[in-house]
């Protein structure tokens, strides 16, 4: 479900196991993975997420955002 409504986001990963920071080092994407928690009473997920700060940080999204508002390809200038 997650990959389906991802499809086509050029940041966003969607892993089938827990990313690591090694998966993200220098690049401008989020890598998300999705579990159903085992051993709860409840339906429940567990959502992992991995981000480089220093890229899809304040400064990744500030130029991301930039380059959106300028009408410009929105990957212009970031690394994937």
């Amino acid at each position: 479900m997650y990959a389906a409504y991802y499809a086509g986001e050029p940041f966003i990963e969607v892993a089938p196991n827990a990313p690591s920071l090694r998966d993200v080092t220098h690049r401008n994407v989020a890598t998300i993975a999705v579990t159903v928690a085992e051993g709860v009473k409840q339906p429940a997920v567990i959502v992992i997420v991995a981000i480089d700060n220093l890229l899809k940080g304040a400064a990744g999204q500030a130029m991301q955002n930039a380059n959106l508002m300028l009408g410009l390809d929105e990957t212009a200038g970031l690394p994937r």
